[in-house]
């Protein structure tokens, strides 16, 4: 079977989002285009550190360019989106890894989120192997999700990227550990509960 590859180029929208209450959210990744649309599961740590990372490669270009890069110094309000996700949510791969680069040529950010996917080796050096084979072979890898972003459009999602983020939870003023509804067993109280 061969590598199924959701491309968007300058799709109408890519956003993170998420579905269910603080503490119990399922995180999504999710571009459209037109009637098409392609949602995509990963973890609250992972929609950060592409929020972070997104940002820093921007200023990085910015930086590099002298300031003549098509790319926004923040998130342009006028193509701000606080909408929720496109709905019926349907899950295409929940996500393994993700890469981001620069194309200086077409001024786009390229973000590609590949499938997880389970190996079994014998060895640490089997398993290395197996993921490096898997990594290079574009015909039958798992899928993934690409898509190419203007600068402006990147600025955006990395900007409502976090806010969904810290969006979560507020942290106990005690030991910063996540406060739940209901309280939590703070460490720093010696194990009482501390109220929210």
């Amino acid at each position: 079977m061969s590598r199924q590859v959701f491309l968007y180029d300058q799709p109408d929208r890519f956003v993170a989002g998420t579905v269910g209450l603080p503490g119990r959210r399922t995180f999504f990744l999710q571009a459209t285009a037109g009637p098409r649309v392609t949602s995509v599961v990963l973890e609250k740590t992972q929609v950060a550190a592409l929020a972070e990372r997104m940002d820093e490669l921007l200023d990085e270009v910015v930086r590099r360019s002298g300031g003549s890069a098509a790319v926004p110094a923040v998130a342009p309000s006028e193509i701000a989106d606080t909408a929720p996700l496109e709905t019926p949510i349907e899950e295409e791969f929940r996500v393994g890894t993700m890469a981001l680069a620069w194309d200086g040529e077409e001024q786009r950010m390229i973000v590609e989120a590949q499938a997880l996917v389970e190996l079994e080796a014998d060895t640490e050096e089997d398993l290395a192997e197996a993921e490096e084979r898997l990594l290079q072979d574009e015909e039958n890898g798992p899928p993934m999700l690409r898509v190419r972003l203007t600068g402006a459009q990147a600025r955006a999602f990395a900007k409502r990227a976090l806010d969904i983020v810290n969006a979560g939870r507020p942290p106990c003023p005690l030991c910063s550990l996540p406060l739940d509804p209901e309280g939590h067993v703070c460490p720093r109280q010696n194990g009482y509960r501390r109220g929210a």
